[in-house]
């Protein structure tokens, strides 16, 4: 369900046939599944439509830990967000491959340490960036913003006047990259799309980003192609591969590690294993 003007609700469907016809222009490709509201749907969450679900529900069937798989990644984030907010002392997060809106958002767990904190969001999905307009909102001492622009185009990002509007490039800034570069294959060179991003940002910085694995189950390669299946490329990574996407950056302690063992907050549930969880994660500091 979704607040309305008047703080009602009303069924997701209403929510989006209101935005498509108050913005006509606004493709909001419902027919095609996306790779954030499959994992909205993951989560539990109510914002996907036909398409994703059944995206979704193949992928299950491939790989049944696939829902347990995104909670831990998920919480992954909320651990490492509030570490370079609190310890690291990061005031500006820039955020790629947003996501549906799933309370606490990064700006909710920056900002619940640091009030001041700045945000900006960065998706490619028209469905992610109005939900995100409409129900994000920041702190009074601290800003967000959202960017529709895609990872594959840094220089777009990075020059867009709602980032140079929000963050200051010469301070240190958090680069946030969740559950992205498995969608992002090697043809793409997503090496030098992170080498790109970070170049623009100071000394100091940091990157965080999560892939996921096939390292521990194999049934994860046929998750890969139940995706495939529905149009979504994946490109599963060894620990070696994805210690690479960090070239040139510091990785902290404990280095890239599967996303449930990297810090955690308590005792893994029990029962829990590592071919369940499946997805690696890692945070590191540009020198």
């Amino acid at each position: 369900m979704e607040p309305d003007a008047g703080g009602g609700e009303f069924e997701v469907g209403q929510w989006w046939r209101s935005l498509a016809e108050e913005h006509p222009s606004i493709d909001l490709r419902t027919d095609r599944p996306h790779t954030a509201r499959i994992y909205d749907y993951f989560l539990g969450g109510k914002d996907n439509f036909p398409a994703d679900r059944v995206a979704a529900e193949q992928a299950s069937a491939a790989f049944p830990n696939a829902s347990l798989a995104a909670r831990q990644n998920r919480a992954f984030m909320v651990r490492a967000i509030r570490h370079l907010a609190g310890e690291a002392g990061i005031r500006q997060f820039l955020d790629i491959g947003t996501g549906i809106p799933t309370s606490p958002n990064v700006h909710e767990i920056a900002q619940a340490v640091t009030p001041q904190a700045r945000v900006v969001y960065t998706d490619n999905d028209p469905i992610v960036l109005a939900h995100a307009r409409a129900l994000l909102a920041s702190t009074p001492q601290g800003r967000t913003a959202y960017l529709d622009a895609d990872l594959h185009d840094p220089q777009a990002i990075l020059t867009a006047p709602e980032l140079r509007e929000t963050l200051d490039l010469s301070l240190p800034v958090a680069l946030s990259m969740i559950a992205v570069f498995h969608f992002v294959p090697d043809s793409d060179d997503p090496h030098g799309i992170i080498r790109r991003l970070v170049d623009a940002l100071p000394s100091g910085s940091y990157l965080i980003l999560t892939n996921g694995t096939a390292d521990y189950d194999p049934a994860t390669q046929d998750l890969a192609v139940a995706y495939e299946k529905q149009g979504i490329t994946v490109r599963l990574r060894s620990r070696a591969e994805v210690e690479s996407l960090f070239g040139g950056l510091e990785l902290i302690d404990p280095g890239v590690e599967l996303v449930h063992r990297w810090r955690p907050d308590a005792p893994d549930p029990p029962g829990l294993t590592d071919a369940q969880v499946s997805v690696y994660g890692g945070i590191a500091r540009k020198p």
